[in-house]
């Protein structure tokens, strides 16, 4: 048992690693805040909450992979390689392409409680 706890413990100190040293994982949780805050004002629906919670998983999850490629490629091949670029620029651009899927969820999921919200204002 006490190899199941370190096991957490490892994972909740990368965790901490990504949260506190890389700035665009930083972003990706101040955005995921703002869209919980904002799900919880606008009273989501379950399925709502689910898409949003699994897309904010998705990008959160595919930055922490990101930051390990990084890490990685950063102490195999110190010196500029172009295999490493491929895989850093491959781990980046994944991490883009969860954050565009992510703002159109966002937008087909709160678009049209904004939409209707404003509809009911005027």
């Amino acid at each position: 048992t006490a190899r199941f706890f370190m096991a957490f413990r490892y994972a909740f100190a990368g965790l901490w690693h990504l949260f506190r040293t890389q700035r665009n994982a930083q972003v990706h949780l101040l955005i995921a805040a703002c869209a919980i805050a904002l799900g919880a004002l606008l009273q989501l629906a379950r399925w709502e909450w689910l898409a949003l919670i699994l897309t904010i998983a998705l990008v959160l999850a595919a930055e922490g992979v990101n930051t390990a490629v990084e890490a990685t490629i950063d102490l195999a091949a110190p010196q500029f390689h172009p295999l490493a670029k491929v895989a850093k620029d491959v781990a980046a651009g994944t991490v883009l392409l969860c954050a565009i899927c992510a703002v159109v969820v966002g937008c087909v999921v709160f678009l049209p409680h904004l939409i209707a919200m404003f509809a009911r204002r005027s």
